[in-house]
């Protein structure tokens, strides 16, 4: 209860208030934060535009009540080749399942919708292998692509990835011809605290050679070797990327040990001309396919998948440095269908 004092005037004044301190202020709870997303629900995320061309269709296609018959079938080819899946990768597919119809007996089409997805999955089974470093010391991986396809990032994102398992890295610039290409490496070597080797305007196969040699000596284990980036129709470069890989062998006989392909999923089919082009000149180990939460055409790694099974060793969805994870298929099908 409040006590009250005679103030002169009839009201009473609560003698708890004092007319010279200002009330406190309300008390504020602590903002609270946004709980962090998981992988699986980032890649769902990222996958939306993919998932909304490819099941977001096959959805309304084997709704409640629809018949499996010939037309569905067209409707469903035209479905996974606007997802960029490819003709041979679609015509597999649609064979797979008219056979599980057959054998199954199936006549509702929503039964499809499971067998799609399990169809999917096996296609993509060969490209899930995982990249192992441990083969050598210093491992050596050299990194191509064409200009844009997010490159210089992923060598960033790999370096910060592989010293988070305990590893040491150096980067090689050996983009030797764009100063942009070569200060944005500085700039990952400045943020992980990597070392950089680099040169202005220098031969690209002689500053990848240094670094390989200097790894040698030190002890590191890992060496990301960018090179520059270029089309597969520009023949002298695609020359002088086979010298890189060359030059490379001469400081280590066993190097590169891994030599991964960067690909903008944004180019959809484009990304095979590409896969095969350099896989001739350099014989790819790996792919890296970025930039998959910004398209529909993630579909194209179905693509791959049947014609030109390069394992895919990472897939990006975002600019963090946790958005590049290593591909899993079964994540990567849930994604989809979720």
């Amino acid at each position: 209860m409040f006590g009250f004092f005679k103030s002169g005037k009839s009201n009473p004044v609560p003698d708890a208030v004092d007319a010279t301190t200002p009330p406190p202020p309300p008390v504020e709870s602590a903002p609270t934060e946004a709980p962090r997303l998981s992988w699986a629900q980032r890649l769902k995320q990222g996958l939306s535009r993919t998932r909304g061309a490819l099941t977001g269709q096959i959805s309304g296609l084997f709704g409640v009540g629809a018949k499996i018959d010939e037309a569905l079938f067209e409707e469903l080819e035209t479905v996974l080749l606007s997802a960029d899946v490819g003709v041979e990768a679609t015509q597999h597919l649609t064979d797979r399942l008219r056979a599980r119809v057959k054998k199954q007996k199936l006549t509702e089409a929503e039964q499809l919708k499971s067998a799609l997805k399990t169809e999917l999955a096996e296609l993509l089974a060969p490209l899930e292998k995982p990249l192992d470093i441990s083969r050598a010391k210093p491992f050596v991986i050299m990194l191509a692509g064409i200009n844009g396809a997010g490159k210089t990032t992923t060598i960033g994102k790999l370096a910060c990835r592989f010293q988070a398992e305990g590893k040491s890295v150096l980067l090689a610039a050996g983009d030797t011809f764009r100063a942009a290409a070569r200060e944005q490496l500085a700039e990952w070597g400045k943020r992980n605290n990597v070392e950089v080797i680099a040169s202005t305007g220098g031969d690209p196969a002689a500053v990848i050679f240094d670094a390989i040699q200097s790894a040698k000596a030190r002890g590191i284990d890992v060496v990301l070797a960018d090179t520059a980036g270029r089309l597969p129709t520009q023949l002298n470069l695609m020359d002088e990327i086979r010298k890189v890989k060359r030059v490379i062998q001469k400081a280590d006989s066993s190097a590169p040990h891994e030599v991964l392909l960067v690909l903008d999923a944004n180019i959809g089919q484009n990304a095979l001309a590409q896969v095969q082009a350099f896989d001739a000149a350099l014989g790819l180990t790996g792919l890296v396919m970025t930039k998959l939460d910004g398209t529909a055409k993630g579909g194209v790694i179905a693509a791959l998948a049947k014609k030109q099974p390069v394992p895919v060793r990472f897939i990006g969805i975002g600019e963090g440095l946790e958005d590049l994870q290593p591909f899993q298929v079964a994540e990567f099908v849930d994604a989809l269908f979720a």
